[in-house]
Order: C-alpha cells, then structure tokens, then sequence
C-alpha cells in the first residue's frame, strides 16, 4: 500500500508560490521601516542618512539613542543565534532583545513627546509606531527624567562618530542644540585659559545707537467731583403748635327800630 498521498508536494508547491510574496514582502518592510528610521534619525540629529539603511547598524543606533548601551543587544543577538538550538534558553534570549529594543523605544518616544502607553502600539505595530515618530510634528528634546537604569551596566557610555552624545545625561538642564533660545545657564564660566578672539586689523566698532527718547509724561488723570452729602435739616424737639379754635359765628345786632314820628302833647292849661 502506497501511503505517500501527496501531503508533501503540496506543501513544497505552496511554499515555492508563497517564498516569492513573502521575500517581496520583506524587502518592502525594510525598505519602509529604514526610511521612517531615517526620519527620525534627521530629528535626533543624526549625521548622515545611509546609516538607517544598514542592517543591524541602524537599530544600535536607535538603541544608543534610547540611553542604552548598544553593544548588549548584539550580545544578545549573537546568544539568540548561537543557542537557538536549546529550546527554553534560545527563546529567553530572544525575548530579552525584544524587551531590550522595547525600552529603547520608551526613552526615544518620550524625546518625541510621546507618553508610555505609545509603547502599546510599538508592541504590536512597530512599523506605525515609526511612521507617527517620522512624520508627526514632534521635536528631539533631550530634557526628560534620568533613566531608571542610569549609572548601571546598561547606560550608554560609547562615542559613535557622526551620532550625538544624549547628554547631559537625563535631560537636565536642556540641551542647547535640542531647545531653541536656551541661553547658558546661570553662573556659567568660560573654561580656564580660554581667550575670546581679538577683532580684525583696521576694525573699528560701530558707534552706540542713540538713547531713545524718554517716554512723554502722561498728563495727570481728572479727578472725578467729590460728592457732596445731602443737607438734612435738623430735627425740631418742639411739637408743632395747635391749630387755634374755632370762633363761634358772630350774631348781628337788630336792627334799629325807626324813630316815631308821635307829635308832642299839648301843654297844660295854665290857671
């Protein structure tokens, strides 16, 4: 009985139409995530731009630029490859880089002005998580808390010609050349020998601008008119005076009675 039923050939067939896609699928991913590297490493002020086109090289670069040492993650790397074959230590390794490129993204974030919980996006998507960081209007800024890891094996201590040191180291005071218009820091002195240049032969300096004019004295404000309070009159203790009594009606006199007109008596008879 033949119990070859063809599994194998098929399985040879879809990997030989699916190899094709996915070697095309692979070279796009890197072609599209160098360039968003690029993109941030222009903001990082990274000098020269194929170093986002190396393999390899580029993601030490973005490691040394999240505050971590860069030359542990090739060691764990070359741990991954070379222990690959023991099952449970090959995987931990690999897992301990993941994590290691997952905190270098947690302090290259935060110089973009993005918060922890953007790491979630890095976690599942890295590739967007790069695209946002390229081209959204985030600048580099270096003044940010000191890493937890500060002072330990896996600070950053390397110097990498054409990249730029992220000092001072936590992001405090804020670095000149990542905060437009910081001035030199209070107390600051020149170091110790140093001579400021002597101008050119023949240099004459420009005569001092005239004083401005002194500003014109404002005329003094009005004073608004004082209010003068009501007079009130006094108050009299004296109760007002009664009114005076009703006279009685006068009653006419009668009228005179007219005169008689009686005629007088006579006489009496004289004896």
């Amino acid at each position: 009985m033949d119990y070859n039923d063809g599994s194998g050939a098929g399985a040879l067939i879809a990997w030989l139409v699916l190899a094709p896609f996915l070697f095309l699928l692979a070279i796009a991913g890197y072609v599209i995530g160098s360039w968003f590297l690029m993109k941030v490493f222009d903001k990082a002020g990274v000098q020269g731009r194929w170093r986002a086109w190396v393999p390899v090289y580029n993601t030490l670069i973005f490691v040394k630029l999240g505050d971590l040492n860069p030359w542990w993650l090739l060691i764990l790397w070359g741990g991954a490859v070379v222990l690959g074959w023991v099952p449970v230590l090959g995987t931990l390794i690999g897992i301990a880089a993941f994590i290691y490129t997952l905190l270098a993204a947690w302090r290259v974030g935060l110089k973009l002005q993005k918060e922890a919980v953007w790491l979630i996006l890095y976690f599942f998507l890295a590739i967007v998580w790069l695209g946002i960081n390229a081209f959204d209007r985030s600048r580099w800024n270096t003044a940010i808390p000191a890493a937890p890891w500060a002072g330990t094996f896996l600070a950053d201590n390397t110097v990498w010609s054409g990249i730029p040191a992220q000092a001072p180291a936590g992001g405090y005071p804020p670095n000149p050349a990542t905060a437009p218009g910081y001035g030199a820091p209070a107390g600051y002195q020149p170091p110790a020998g140093y001579t400021p240049p002597a101008p050119p032969a023949g240099y004459t300096p420009p005569p001092a601008p005239p004083a401005a004019p002194a500003a014109p004295v404002p005329p003094p404000a009005a004073q608004p008119p004082v209010a003068q309070p009501p007079v009130t009159p006094p108050a009299t203790t004296e109760p007002p005076a009664a009114p005076p009594a009703a006279q009685p009606p006068v009653t006419p006199p009668p009228p005179a009675e007219p005169p008689t007109t009686e005629p007088p008596a006579p006489d009496a008879p004289k004896p």
